[in-house]
């Protein structure tokens, strides 16, 4: 979902407030909507063997935890950027600006008993310790940096040389009309709502290949690899609204409007997605980059 920003303390309000809060509790339901990019990512780090890895904009852990599970980086339940013990065969580190979704993930990792840890920070700017990961990935998380050049810079810094670098990234919204129905459908009833734009931070804003190229060049990244994928994602009929109208840019809006106008945005928005749904399952296709590149040397 996009959370539209106007400068970067709005945008870190937003996720460590009711934005930040609806991802958690929506947690079980964007989990395995977003399972096949998890796969996709945890197979890249397998095939890389990498052993230090870091998971950008990790959310509520979920690809961070199933990183750790693959290192098999089970049994301490530590939290901290230095939390490795003698027995430990690699790590796992998400990092997230959501103080909420961070939480979350540090009770995940508690409860299962994982090694996995989680960095309360954002990644544009956080002091990581230099050259310490082998492999740093990203389901959704790396679209949204107010400075790109400068946030991929930082991560170079804190990946070793030739580390690998995966992450995936939405493709435009004309290739991903699920995406952007419910804003669409809400548009006549709320002008309020914020607009997305391609040149700002936001779900959509890595669309266009050629700038993520440019992009990772001027931070550091070498052997840039960017390729479509196009994944059939779905999630159960009966979360359909609850998924529409806590997340995204209706999510923000909706929650600030009068109950009857309320439930008539939710019923026009709820008919728009007709299209699809398969009787007690929405199916749609994510149109996104999978990319890759390596740590040049610095």
């Amino acid at each position: 979902m996009d959370i539209t920003q106007r400068d970067e303390d709005e945008q870190t309000a937003r996720w460590n407030g009711a934005a930040g809060q609806a991802w958690v509790d929506s947690r079980a339901v964007l989990d395995e909507l977003f399972k096949p990019f998890e796969k996709l990512l945890v197979d890249a780090v397998v095939t890389e063997h990498a052993q230090h890895v870091l998971d950008v904009g990790c959310g509520t852990g979920a690809t961070t935890l199933a990183v750790a599970r693959r290192l098999g980086t089970q049994g301490s339940g530590a939290q901290g950027l230095g939390a490795q013990g003698p027995d430990t065969q690699g790590r796992s580190v998400g990092v997230d600006l959501s103080e909420p979704m961070v939480t979350a993930a540090r009770v995940r990792a508690e409860q299962e008993g994982s090694r996995a840890s989680f960095v309360l920070a954002d990644a544009q700017d956080h002091a990581f310790e230099p050259a310490t990961f082998d492999m740093v990935i990203s389901r959704f998380g790396v679209m949204f940096f107010k400075d790109s050049v400068k946030a991929f810079a930082n991560l170079r810094r804190a990946a070793r040389e030739d580390a690998a670098l995966r992450f995936i990234a939405w493709r435009g919204p004309a290739e991903n009309p699920f995406m952007t129905t419910a804003e669409r459908a809400a548009a006549p009833f709320m002008p309020e709502m914020p607009a997305r734009r391609p040149d700002e931070p936001g779900q959509f804003a890595f669309a266009d290949a050629d700038r993520v190229r440019r992009v990772l060049e001027e931070s550091g990244w070498a052997g840039i690899d960017i390729r479509p994928v196009d994944v059939t994602c779905a999630l159960p009929e009966r979360e359909l609204v609850r998924y529409f109208s806590r997340l995204g840019p209706l999510g923000l809006v909706l929650r600030e409007a009068d109950e009857r106008t309320r439930t008539h945005i939710i019923e026009t928005v709820r008919a728009a997605f007709d299209p699809y749904t398969r009787g007690e399952e929405v199916r749609f296709t994510a149109a996104c980059w999978t990319v890759g590149a390596r740590a040049s040397a610095m």
